[in-house]
């Protein structure tokens, strides 16, 4: 399957809707290309809807955290929303959960650009919790 990126947007913030494998190579490349035009063209808020994202390499976390650096430089942010449990384990296990904001949904992602907005992020101590309550049975 190849490595698709659909570009939408809500309340003037872009979401980027990704498929397939986000590894060394092409899809690594393309992404870290449109957040490049994104982030040159001024649209600095940035969303990345994970739910077609079926694996996730070392590449591809280093893309991620390369493009949310971008971004935050550039006066906006990165969320990400709808991730796998595969990728929120890969970024438990990484710490990388730490760095990056994470929703549940597409609304709460584009409220957190809003200061004003009530908004829910995920709740990654349950997911840990839950995690380990998986794993000991």
């Amino acid at each position: 399957m190849a490595f698709e990126i659909v570009e939408r947007e809500s309340s003037g913030v872009t979401i980027l809707d990704l498929s397939g494998r986000l590894v060394a190579g092409e899809s690594s490349g393309a992404v870290r290309e449109k957040l490049s035009e994104l982030a040159a063209a001024g649209k600095n808020q940035v969303v990345l809807n994970m739910a077609g994202v079926d694996h996730i390499d070392s590449s591809g976390l280093g893309t991620l955290v390369m493009c949310h650096t971008t971004l935050n430089r550039a006066g906006g942010g990165l969320r990400l929303y709808n991730l796998t449990t595969r990728s929120l384990q890969l970024l438990v296990l990484t710490k990388l959960a730490t760095i990056f904001e994470l929703f549940d949904d597409q609304a709460n992602a584009v409220n957190s650009f809003f200061p004003g907005r009530e908004i829910r992020r995920f709740d990654i101590l349950s997911f840990v919790e839950s995690q380990k309550v998986k794993r000991h049975g």
